[in-house]
């Protein structure tokens, strides 16, 4: 517990600088929705990307490197299955992230209100 609140005093110690230059360079909001638009248009689109690579990857290797030899084949399928996990916990961690922001009424996002119908047939 002693040194929780040391390393807590050296941070906020460090933290000061910051919140005074928060005045001459701009908003510190600004500045985190800065990063906060990077990662969610820069970041996210990457890491998903990476995993697709390694899931094409892992399919080249399972039909076409791997097409006799067995030890290329399930190298191919453990890659294959850690994309599809890594996939699956991207989407539930960007799912979970978007449920609590839009519960606690962070999200930015604004209600439609003219909401178009779709075509009907008055025959």
């Amino acid at each position: 517990m002693k040194h929780m609140t040391k390393i807590a005093g050296i941070g906020a110690v460090l933290m000061l600088p910051l919140v005074s230059l928060a005045q001459q360079f701009g908003e510190i909001d600004r500045f985190i929705g800065d990063i906060s638009s990077f990662i969610n248009n820069t970041l996210i689109p990457l890491v998903f990307a990476v995993a697709l690579l390694v899931f094409i990857y892992g399919m080249f290797q399972y039909f076409i490197l791997g097409g006799a030899d067995e030890d290329s084949r399930g190298k191919g399928t453990k890659l294959m299955l850690y994309a599809i996990l890594g996939f699956v916990l991207m989407v539930s961690i960007v799912g979970v992230v978007n449920l609590l922001a839009n519960g606690l009424g962070f999200s930015d996002d604004e209600e439609i209100q003219n909401i178009p119908n779709a075509p009907t047939s008055n025959t």
